[in-house]
């Protein structure tokens, strides 16, 4: 039986829902993929951190942050330790890293990445901001050091993604790629389209859990440009700006576009679109009017959706949840149980 060691960074919403999903299905997971899980270290900033050679009980650790204390409050182990140490120091063959998106700079998320790697660690990740900014040079250190960077979470959270365009697309030339990739702005328009104000929406939103007190990042279209960097950097092969991508986000739309679009047959939608024009690559994140003939018009609520233009398959489409708890953390198990299968 292989052995292997894991350390979790970023305790929040993400970092919970792996940790209950490894809780329940570590049993299974051990049996199916002939390896012995330990979980060895957890680092947060808020909810706390610790690290213990012999493991961690993470039922334990998720009872503590239920409750409002800290994991180093319940946990037995070194206390002393932060994310860095964890990423550097620490005997965990593989890190979990689920800190926020940072779009700017990437951080804390980039340093976390580049210090495992660099320490010979896998990394299985969420966070957008060091895939859409740092992909090439991130890749080129996990290559160097022969370990693997696994980011399924990052572009629709739990829904196959990423993967399903290396992989069961391969030999396709994808010429095209066009989305729904943010639940927060596509389920505001929903609302909308019941008749709701874009604050009324928000508000709704908000209220819900789907977008933060400060929506910027999705109204603005920020999550979704994130998301284009890493198809265009990832899935097309191509070094694609930040700077290179037109942003528009939905602030603008009125009750009386969505009205009126929808006396037309049609919807509006904020789209993510990729599209190669003479080796270089046209991409953009802005509201769109669509109709009924294009699978993305029928994208409601927060689900996400997909469509890849190919030479072989004409238009493949994918839909499924781009956000959630359980459903992001099932990415990062994606991505574990990819990395169990190869070492």
């Amino acid at each position: 039986m292989k052995r292997v060691k894991l350390g979790i960074i970023g305790f929040g919403t993400v970092g919970q829902g792996f940790a209950e999903i490894l809780a329940n299905k570590k049993e299974q997971i051990e049996k199916n993929y002939n390896t012995e899980i330990t979980i060895v270290g957890i680092a947060d900033p808020v909810k706390g951190s610790v690290y213990n050679k012999k493991g961690i009980d993470l039922r334990k650790a998720l009872e503590a942050v239920t409750k409002g204390k800290k994991i180093d409050d319940i946990i037995e182990g070194e206390k002393e330790i932060d994310s860095i140490f964890l990423a550097s120091k620490s005997n965990a063959d593989i890190i979990a890293e689920a800190t926020p998106t940072n779009i700017e700079n990437g951080e804390p998320g980039y340093t976390h990445i580049k210090t495992a790697l660099s320490s010979r660690k896998h990394i299985i990740t969420t966070n957008k901001g060091p895939i859409a900014l740092f992909y090439h040079e991130l890749r080129k250190i996990a290559c160097n050091k022969k370990v693997y960077l696994k980011f399924e979470g990052t572009v629709l959270a739990g829904t196959p993604s990423i993967d399903f365009a290396l992989n069961e697309l391969a030999g396709c030339n994808i010429t095209e790629i066009r989305g729904i990739v943010n639940g927060t702005t596509n389920y505001i328009l929903t609302k909308m389209e019941e008749g709701k104000s874009y604050e009324e929406a928000l508000k709704d939103a908000q209220a819900k859990g789907y977008a933060e007190a400060k929506p910027d990042a999705d109204v603005e279209g920020f999550d979704a440009l994130a998301k284009v960097l890493i198809m265009a950097n990832v899935i097309m092969g191509m070094e694609l700006k930040k700077e290179e991508v037109e942003r528009v986000g939905i602030t603008g739309l009125t009750l009386e576009d969505i009205e009126s679009a929808k006396k037309e047959g049609l919807r509006w939608k904020l789209i993510a679109r990729l599209r190669k024009d003479n080796g270089k690559i046209i991409a953009s994140v802005k509201p769109e009017k669509i109709g009924k003939e294009d699978p993305l018009y029928y994208i409601e609520g927060a689900t996400n959706g997909i469509v890849f233009s190919t030479d072989h398959l004409g238009e493949v489409f994918i839909k499924g949840p781009g956000a959630g708890r359980i459903e992001t953390g099932q990415a990062l198990l994606h991505d574990l149980l990819y990395i169990l299968r190869e070492i």
